[in-house]
């Protein structure tokens, strides 16, 4: 039998300035995002749909969800492999279109990992375990856009 793992979270909107959604202009989108246990993420809009810079959106999240689930099951296996990586960073972007009745839906993410190794014959399986990677990613495989992955693999 398969397993399954929950996952709750509690959204609170803490953006009404007295007045609610009165206006579209005059409501604020900042949020609070929860669970048992984790820090506080302070949310909000993206700034095109009147956010504020200094908090995450929905967007920025969904694209950091992708980034780290694809740097944990690499890492996870590369341990499994034998592959020593020392250091990894990712410069993650995605790409939303908007559909003109205002919806819109992400058309790709492209994850830009770049891992260090410390041995030269580590470079080639480090560089092929991105595609597995890829394949056992839960995130990834929960969304219905491509992401690609452009990895650099380099030598400590």
């Amino acid at each position: 039998m398969p397993k399954e793992h929950s996952y709750a979270v509690e959204v609170l909107w803490t953006g009404n300035r007295g007045d609610g959604t009165e206006s579209y202009r005059r409501y604020g989108r900042e949020h609070e995002v929860s669970a048992d246990g984790p820090r506080l993420i302070e949310g909000t809009a993206d700034p095109a749909f009147r956010g504020e810079r200094d908090r995450w959106n929905p967007e920025q999240l969904l694209v950091a969800a992708l980034a780290q689930c694809h740097m944990l099951s690499y890492l996870a296996l590369c341990s499994q492999a034998g592959i020593v990586v020392t250091a990894y960073e990712d410069s993650a972007s995605g790409t939303m279109r908007m559909d003109g009745r205002g919806g819109g839906a992400f058309t790709d993410v492209l994850l830009r990992p770049r891992v260090t190794v410390t041995e030269e014959g580590m470079l080639a399986k480090a560089a092929e375990l991105h595609a597995e990677a890829h394949r056992i990613c839960f995130i990834a495989n929960s969304v219905n856009f491509p992401v690609r992955h452009e990895p650099t693999v380099e030598l400590d």
